[in-house]
């Protein structure tokens, strides 16, 4: 099923939701300072929150991509992020009452997709998936030295269009790593709000950030046969 039909099944169910509300467990919202979020966002939710349906839809229509993007970069699996995208949508839609107003919407749809992504991971690879322990200690000491190494992994994907290695090398990282690279150089949210979402400090984020490159870089590396991982 396509992100486009998945909307349009979504959005028929979103009438049905709202009696789910008072079951459900969300995320604390925070603040975000991206330059993602359109100044109308909180207009859009308040009009959501008093009946508005199309005002929902408005805000479906503008981060569905965001949302399904960043869900099949944690997953890796396109039938997984079209749950996990419609998933977080009604979930925020069953909640809306409940949303303050005096913090960003996409912030917290962005923790809902994130924990119904890792709920995903966890299913699949019970035991495997955490965010406190990627896979190396001393997270908060940067390396003293870090050769240059060319273009980012982003850039050089930008660079070559190679879509599906990218997804692979990403599919590859420990969930920590992988979670920061994606929020930070794929979602483009701050350090501040990476760290917010994943209740991190700003060091760990900033140390996880440049292991997961270094990491993506070696792996792209191979991937193109220019070089090997130190």
């Amino acid at each position: 099923m396509g992100t486009a039909a998945g909307t349009a099944g979504l959005l028929k169910h979103l009438g049905e939701c709202a009696i789910l509300g008072a079951s459900m467990s969300l995320p604390e919202s925070k603040p975000l300072t991206s330059t993602i979020v359109r100044e109308d966002e909180p207009a859009l939710v308040a009009s959501a929150r008093a009946g508005d349906l199309k005002a929902f839809e408005e805000l479906v229509n503008r981060y569905e991509r965001k949302i399904f993007r960043l869900a099949m970069n944690i997953t890796g699996n396109r039938e997984d992020a079209e749950d996990v995208m419609q998933e977080a949508f009604l979930k925020s839609y069953s909640h809306l009452q409940g949303f303050q107003g005096d913090s960003r919407f996409y912030t917290w749809l962005v923790r809902i997709a994130v924990n119904e992504a890792l709920m995903k991971l966890r299913k699949r690879r019970p035991g495997q998936v955490s965010l406190d322990d990627p896979g190396e200690p001393g997270e908060d000491a940067f390396p003293k030295e870090v050769r240059d190494w060319g273009p980012s992994p982003e850039q050089h994907f930008a660079q070559t269009e190679l879509a599906g290695i990218l997804s692979e090398a990403i599919e590859k990282l420990e969930p920590g790593y992988r979670m920061v690279f994606v929020l930070r150089d794929i979602e483009e949210l701050s350090t501040e709000d990476v760290a917010g979402l994943l209740s991190l400090s700003e060091a760990a984020v900033k140390s996880r950030l440049l292991r997961a490159r270094l990491k993506l870089r070696d792996i792209l590396h191979r991937s193109f046969g220019k070089g090997e991982p130190n």
